[in-house]
C-alpha cells in the first residue's frame, strides 16, 4: 500500500537534481509557510463555532492533512541533500566522520511508517538513524518542535551533529539536550527545529517545568512530534523506572 509513495519521492528527487542548495533552503521556507497557513486557516474557520478542545484538535487535524500532502515533495528534499553531501567529511563527536548515504527505497518505506506514528523496526546497521531524517524534517515544517528521544548523552550529541548536516543545508536549526547542561542553555536548544536527547533529559525537564513558579523557569516549549529511536529500550526495558 505504501510503496507507491515511494516511486512518488524517487520522481520528485530526480526533479532536484538542477536546483541549488539555495532553491532548498528556500522551498523550506515555502512547506513551512504553507503548513502554517492551513493551521490558521481551520483556526479562522473554526475558533467561533467550536470551544477551546474541539478547535485544537481541529487545527491538529489541518496541520497533519497539510503534513501528509507534502511527504512525498519533503522526503524528497532529504534524499537530494544526503546525494549532494556523498563524499564530504564532518566533525562527529571529535571525529572525522565521511557521508556516505542515500537513502535506498527500504528507508523510504521506514520513513513513511515512522511518520505514520508506527514502529519502524530495523536491524543494527541498516540505517534507522538515517530514516528518521525524513519524518524528522517533514515535521519540524510546523515550526513547533520536534523532540528525537535516544538512550543516552553520546547518541544525542553525536547524531545532532552527524544527522545536524542535512537539516542545517536545509535551512532548520538543530539542538541537543546534555545531562550537564544548565537551564538556559536547555532553553535554547529547546527553541531549535530539532533537538536530540535522551529519554531521562526530556522527561525530567517536564517535570521540572511543571514545579516552575514562574514563566521564565521554563524551557520546554510545546510538545508536537516526537521519534523514538531504540524504542524496545526506552518504552520497555527503561519503563520500570519511576521517571517512566
Amino acid at each position: 500500500k505504501v510503496f507507491p509513495l515511494v516511486q512518488t519521492i524517487n520522481d520528485l528527487d530526480d526533479g532536484l537534481s538542477d536546483k541549488t542548495d539555495q532553491d532548498l533552503i528556500d522551498k523550506t521556507v515555502e512547506l513551512k509557510k504553507f503548513v502554517n497557513e492551513a493551521r490558521e486557516g481551520a483556526r479562522a474557520e473554526h475558533e467561533n463555532d467550536l470551544d477551546k478542545n474541539e478547535l485544537k484538535k481541529k487545527v491538529l487535524e489541518a496541520e497533519q492533512k497539510a503534513l501528509d500532502s507534502i511527504m512525498p515533495e519533503a522526503f524528497a528534499m532529504v534524499k537530494e541533500t544526503c546525494r549532494r553531501m556523498v563524499g564530504q567529511s564532518f566533525r562527529v563527536s571529535g571525529q572525522n566522520a565521511e557521508w556516505n548515504m542515500i537513502p535506498y527505497d527500504v528507508q523510504l518505506l521506514g520513513a513513511i511508517v515512522l511518520h505514520n506514528g508506527k514502529v519502524s523496526e530495523m536491524k543494527t546497521g541498516e540505517g534507522k538513524t538515517l530514516v528518521a531524517t525524513m519524518p524528522i524534517y517533514l515535521n519540524a515544517l510546523t515550526g513547533r518542535g520536534v523532540h528525537v528521544i535516544t538512550v543516552n548523552d553520546y547518541l544525542a550529541q553525536r547524531d545532532a551533529e552527524w544527522m545536524g548536516e542535512v537539516y542545517r543545508r536545509l535551512g532548520l536549526t538543530v539542538g541537543f539536550i546534555l545531562n550537564s547542561m544548565d537551564n538556559v542553555k536547555r532553553r535554547d536548544m529547546y527553541a531549535c527545529d530539532i533537538t536530540y536527547g535522551t529519554n531521562n533529559e526530556f522527561g525530567f525537564d517536564y517535570l521540572r517545568d511543571n514545579m516552575a513558579l514562574h514563566p521564565d523557569e521554563l524551557c520546554q516549549r510545546d510538545h508536537a512530534f516526537a521519534v523514538v529511536d531504540e524504542v524496545d529500550s526506552v518504552l520497555i526495558d527503561e519503563a520500570r523506572t519511576p521517571l517512566i
